[in-house]
């Protein structure tokens, strides 16, 4: 994976964020259904609770809970749009890194197969304690990210596999709109940091962090963390 041969932010540019943009509706017919854990975490939140989805794509995890205020934020102005039908949730379109909201100020946030496209080890770190920042004491971030350990699954990934790798996502076009070599399929290339066990919890810690529990499921680990507070 040759992604130091550009600057990060344009590696992620032209692998992560101009893929997402194309494949928009496609990727959100795909994404309906909420992951139990990620369910369970915004049904244990108080109501009245107000938090943020970093990266929440077609969001998907906006109405999960009625009784819970999110904003939710994502790169891809095409997935935005869908996001904001889930009203009285909203959605804008924002960096990770350079997200518009006062630190110390929500109750929750969550960030569910977000910081795993970041090229770096640094810009990684980076996106979780921002997340992380807008905490207020107490205030729980709930990170998925995709593992490496994941033998059992179709891509048959596990330790010692490359951590850095381009994932495909197909999209068919249809017969009425064939491609220009006459195909009816086009591949798109997603840019991935599989993280190994323990590698999400280190970044956790390494940024200031707490964490309060952590996990694997399906293909991924998550972690329930808190900013650790200066004494």
């Amino acid at each position: 994976m040759a992604a130091e041969q550009l600057a990060p932010e344009k590696y992620e540019e032209q692998h992560v964020h101009e893929v997402y943009e194309q494949i928009a509706s496609h990727f959100s017919s795909t994404r309906y259904k909420p992951w139990p854990i990620v369910e369970s975490f915004l049904h244990s939140l108080s109501p009245g609770s107000v938090g943020l989805d970093v990266g929440c794509g077609n969001g998907k995890y906006l109405a999960v809970n009625q009784d819970v205020f999110i904003i939710g934020s994502d790169r891809s102005s095409n997935l935005v749009k869908i996001a904001a039908k889930h009203e009285p949730h909203t959605a804008i379109v924002a960096d990770t890194l350079a997200l518009p909201h006062q630190t110390g100020r929500f109750d929750f946030a969550i960030s569910i197969a977000v910081v795993h496209h970041f090229s770096t080890p640094e810009r990684r770190r980076e996106a979780v304690k921002a997340i992380l920042g807008f905490l207020k004491e107490g205030g729980n971030a709930l990170v998925y990210v995709w593992a490496l350990e994941q033998k059992n699954s179709r891509r048959g990934w596990d330790e010692g596999h490359e951590q850095d790798v381009m994932v495909p996502w197909v999209m068919k076009s249809g017969k009425k709109n064939l491609n220009e070599d006459g195909s009816t399929e086009k591949t798109f290339q997603r840019y991935y940091h599989l993280y190994r066990s323990g590698e999400l919890e280190d970044d956790i810690v390494g940024v200031g962090g707490k964490v309060v529990e952590s996990g694997y499921e399906k293909d991924n680990w998550w972690a329930i963390c808190q900013r650790r507070l200066q004494s």
